[in-house]
């Protein structure tokens, strides 16, 4: 009998340590099967948190005052709210640089994309970041043309007095710009090298600033985009007299086109496009893309680009991808033809 009685109590240790077993192995594959789950749930509820759009240039500027746009409107189509976060600095490369190294997440985007600073810097300088492989195409909200000015109290009507004048007199002739790689910058070169005038620009941290030094004499000529300069041509502060692309603009139908006076340069404007850093899950690129579609649509938000004098020219991931590489081959062969460099 106590033979049986030891047996009996053996088999029952063995069962009890073997269910022991089984129930930790099966807790194991439960909990990591779990957390796989988990981790797939993350991803289907993006986003999470508030979203941040950074702006590399200065307040105030025309991609500053698009984003401020998008702010308003973003909450009617997403769940969490979109924060706008201006970090200037090396005429626009420091706050790209910042986007490039964020994590690719979705939740730090970048807008401007398409400005000189990656259409043609990069073209002309050695910059911390590569415009086609360090960035997620979003979508394209805008383009800005340059509304060439001088101000107000200035001698010149047209863009051939001032070629003229430079001409005749050997004269060099000062150009206020948003920064040194912008669209408004290779605007005054490319007119300097086709006319054969020296124009001299000077550089700033955004348009805003270039703007006001424009508007207090402090260079002869100078630009920006349509909502930079037309409440001060409203206001008598500036006077327009040319815009860079190849047809007039449509917010700006009385100014003429530099073709139209006789100087042989046109540009694309400056692209307002938005950005993830390279690496984002194209779900989370596609949701995104989603949001800013409705955002382009929304009566309200196209009211606010009417008052800012800015078209909408939205375009979804795969179509500005395609149209930022054309940009880009464009504008180098433009740099590579009047031979402009940053010297």
């Amino acid at each position: 009998m106590e033979y049986r009685r030891k047996v009996w109590c053996w088999l029952c240790l063995v069962l009890a340590t073997l269910m022991v077993m089984l129930l930790a192995s099966g807790c194991g594959k439960s909990s990591s099967q779990g957390s796989k789950d988990a981790g797939a749930g993350n991803k289907g509820n993006f986003p999470e948190k508030p979203i941040t759009i950074i702006v590399p240039y200065a307040a105030g500027g025309s991609t500053d005052s698009l984003a401020r746009a998008i702010e308003k409107v973003w909450p009617k189509y997403c769940p969490q709210p979109v924060m706008i976060v201006n970090k200037p600095g090396a005429g626009g490369v420091e706050g790209r640089e910042f986007v490039k190294t964020s994590k690719p997440d979705g939740y730090t985007l970048m807008i401007g994309y398409g400005s000189g600073e990656d259409l043609i810097g990069p073209q002309l300088q050695k910059v911390p970041y590569d415009p086609l492989k360090d960035f997620t195409p979003v979508a394209r909200m805008s383009i800005h043309s340059t509304i060439i000015c001088v101000p107000a109290n200035s001698q010149f009507k047209s863009m051939q007095e001032i070629i003229n004048w430079a001409k005749t007199g050997n004269h060099s002739v000062t150009a206020s710009v948003s920064t040194a790689t912008g669209n408004v910058n290779i605007t005054m070169r490319g007119i300097g090298k086709v006319t054969g005038i020296n124009i001299v620009p000077v550089p700033h941290q955004g348009g805003a600033q270039a703007v006001t030094d424009l508007i207090g004499g402090h260079t002869m000529l100078g630009g920006g985009s349509g909502n930079e300069v037309a409440p001060h041509i409203k206001a008598g502060r500036l006077r327009a007299l040319a815009v860079d692309l190849p047809e007039r603009d449509p917010a700006f139908p009385d100014v003429p086109t530099l073709k139209e006076q006789g100087i042989n340069f046109y540009s694309w404007g400056s692209v307002k496009g938005i950005a993830a850093p390279a690496g984002t899950p194209p779900e989370v690129v596609n949701y995104l893309a989603d949001v800013l579609k409705k955002v382009s649509e929304d009566p309200e938000f196209k009211e606010a680009m009417k008052n800012l004098s800015q078209p909408i020219l939205y375009m979804g991931p795969d179509e500005f991808g395609k149209f930022f590489k054309e940009a880009y081959d464009y504008f180098g062969k433009l740099v590579k033809d009047l031979n402009i460099t940053l010297k």
